[in-house]
């Protein structure tokens, strides 16, 4: 039923993207049991349109199609029109793009297809213009042609949907049993993933071009384990993308992907999932080479992410659109004489030359900001030293970045997804230990406070909420990226409530996704999630890791801690099953490579106790995180007698020698002497990492 005057069933609901529809003229449902049962009742064809609040195209079809009483009109005499928020219902949108794929040989958002009323796809794209153009067919004329063809070829029809539905299952078929997990896995993939690197521009491919994080992890644990050119390959990827435009020069954080092979030109959106991981992709990369660029740029994308993307009570948001009042990157394109009127005429050129800003402009009239290759020449050009120019440089974003927020802002997806938010925190953990930020330990405390208290129902990890709404339960991503945050927390603080809570998720996810019937089979949706033609098995990392990556690598990381060896069966299970699609698509694999090399690597236990109270602690945690260690796990308490029993086995028995912090330090079954001094400690673990 409709709520209110010149709204449809969308206003009920609080997804932003579905409440961008919520007044078109189109008579949508929210994915759910009303319009699937409406559509057998009556016998119609369903049209699915998925995207999100943040979308482009998807707002482009909305002003064109969605908003024409006309073209609604079509859409609601043939069809029971559903609206799907794709990061509320992932599998929906999974198993619908891979059809999608199937039947056109591409996808994207909006995601635009028709089914039988039994759910079967047997026709789709992506974007539909309103009328014919460039090629493509307008909207209009295929909604004709599609209910006709599902009034009147009914045989056909049904026999493609047959066809569809049946491709889909074997697309869900799955290893019939586990392999061999060994190191010539890792080898192989990185010789197939260096084949299609850039090597002038970095990056994999061309234009356009999308950070890959989880990839160049992978290179980065080649290069610890002695890869030739490894290191280099994602230095020159960090560099360019630090110095594109791809980059926020101004506010900092990264846009969705670059338009071209240069990083120059990005698509403006901005995804908390992509500033998780390459926050991470940066602060690792530091700790590898020790270069302050990197430093600087995972600090300038964590302090975006807590003045632009948090919640008050401590959530991260979703997203921020690429569009400001229908024009893409308007909130972000600077003129010459903006920047001069705004900084000063020597000020201005200045700045002006260093970020490329022409008179002509370089996009749609205006300016990206990026650093030309010539930009360190810019102090010279006017008779200041480096030092001085990087003052100006500094100071006269503070002013840029002022100005800016006075603009219109671009719309923000509000929502609080679990998964992204538990990538988000494990970036704040990490960097409050590799950097010493007290004030990025204190966010990744309140978020991970935000988690457990405001998307559980009990014993239920919810996958979302917002405005304090959480219906749809977690997937199996959420609950394995949770339990990465919350490790990685533990590291940071020291409280044994982290650990225990990343058990009790561990215990529910094996429960959940797990099948009893088959080892190392996992799904990424529950028992209580909507009934698909297919139950849901995405194993391709993508713009973040699969759900059955991410559960592998916390499996792995909970055996180490925990000593349940459970965990790690079912870990090495699933990675067993996943053995030649990482060799063979090591680019949608990086994630499954990054839990694949911790598994072939003993990992390095260090239990640290004292209070980080203490500074001698927090020197001693500063050193276990100076060097670059991906396969350590760190577990730490308070030292005394009549401390409750600890979450982890490697915190027994380990007193504080001569009462000051110390750390142990084990690999396998070898340990070393306990070390109480950061120097030896550092030279102890610098010598064992490589």
């Amino acid at each position: 039923m409709k709520n209110g005057p010149g709204s449809n069933r969308l206003a009920g609901e609080t997804s932003p993207y579905l409440l961008q529809h919520a007044r078109n003229p189109v008579d949508w449902y929210p994915w759910g049991s009303e319009a699937l049962d409406r559509a057998l009742r009556e016998d119609k064809p369903i049209l699915l349109s998925i995207g999100y609040s943040t979308c482009h195209w998807c707002h482009v079809m909305e002003r064109e199609s969605f908003e024409n009483p006309a073209i609604a009109a079509l859409m609601n005499r043939h069809f029971v029109c559903i609206k799907v928020d794709r990061e509320e219902h992932p599998d929906v949108d999974h198993l619908y793009m891979e059809a999608v794929q199937a039947m056109t040989g591409g996808g994207g958002w909006p995601l635009t297809v028709f089914l039988t009323p039994q759910r079967e796809p047997f026709y789709g794209g992506t974007y539909f213009p309103p009328e014919d153009r460039h090629g493509m067919p307008g909207f209009p004329r295929v909604l004709a042609a599609v209910a006709e063809a599902h009034s009147i070829r009914r045989p056909q029809t049904m026999a493609t949907a047959k066809e569809m539905a049946s491709y889909l299952r074997e697309r869900a078929a799955i290893a019939a049993k586990p392999q061999t997990l060994s190191r010539d896995i890792l080898d192989n993939a990185y010789r197939n993933a260096v084949s299609s690197f850039d090597r002038r521009e970095g990056g994999f491919g061309s234009a356009p071009k999308f950070p890959q994080p989880m990839t160049h992890e992978f290179l980065l644990r080649q290069h610890l384990g002695g890869a030739s050119g490894a290191l280099d390959m994602v230095q020159l990827t960090l560099d360019r993308m630090a110095a594109g435009g791809i980059r926020d020069h101004i506010g900092g954080g990264f846009h969705r992907y670059a338009t071209d092979a240069r990083w120059m030109i990005p698509h403006f959106e901005k995804m908390l999932y992509d500033n998780a991981l390459l926050s991470q992709l940066y602060l690792h990369a530091y700790q590898a080479t020790g270069k302050p660029l990197y430093r600087r740029i995972a600090e300038e994308t964590l302090d975006y992410a807590s003045r632009e993307m948090t919640d008050p009570d401590g959530g991260f948001y979703s997203a921020q659109d690429a569009d400001t009042d229908g024009r893409e990157g308007q909130y972000y394109l600077w003129s010459a004489e903006e920047v001069i009127a705004l900084l000063g005429r020597e000020d201005g050129r200045l700045v002006n030359r260093y970020y490329g800003v022409r008179t002509e402009g370089s996009f749609e009239g205006k300016n990206i900001l990026h650093v030309p290759r010539n930009a360190e020449s810019s102090g010279d050009d006017d008779g200041l030293s480096m030092a001085e120019a990087e003052g100006v440089i500094q100071r006269s974003k503070e002013r840029l970045l002022a100005s800016r927020m006075k603009r219109t802002r671009p719309h923000r997806d509000e929502k609080v997804v679990t998964s992204w938010n538990g990538m988000m925190l494990k970036s704040f953990a990490e960097a409050a230990c590799v950097l010493g930020r007290d004030d990025y330990r204190a966010t990744a405390t309140v978020n991970g406070g935000f988690l457990l208290g405001e998307l559980r129902r009990g014993d239920l990890l919810m996958h979302s909420c917002k405005d304090g709404s959480a219906k749809i339960p977690g997937y199996m991503d959420d609950y394995a990226l949770l339990i990465g945050g919350l490790l990685a927390l533990h590291e940071a603080t020291f409280e044994q409530r982290w650990l225990r809570e990343a058990a009790v998720l561990t215990d529910h996810m094996v429960h959940r996704f797990s099948d009893k019937d088959s080892e190392g089979v996992f799904y990424d949706t529950g028992p209580d999630h909507s009934e698909l033609l297919v139950r849901s098995r995405d194993t391709v990392d993508s713009v973040k890791p699969c759900g059955g990556s991410a559960a592998a690598e916390a499996l792995l990381r909970m055996a180490a801690i925990t000593g349940e060896r459970r965990y790690q069966e079912y870990a090495t299970a699933v990675l067993g099953r996943l053995r030649e699609q990482m060799v063979s698509h090591p680019l949608g694999s990086g994630h499954w490579l990054c839990a694949l090399d911790f598994f072939l690597a003993e990992p390095m236990e260090i239990a640290v106790v004292g209070g980080l109270d203490r500074a001698e602690t927090r020197a001693l945690v500063g050193a276990a995180f100076e060097v670059y260690l991906p396969n350590r796990i760190l577990v730490g308490t308070e030292p005394g007698e009549g401390l409750e029993e600890p979450a982890s086995p490697l915190l027994r028995d380990r007193p504080a020698i001569d009462g000051r912090p110390t750390a142990y330090v084990c690999r396998g079954q070898s340990c070393s002497p306990p070390a109480t001094d950061p120097g030896a400690l550092g030279k102890l673990l610098r010598t064992a990492g490589h």
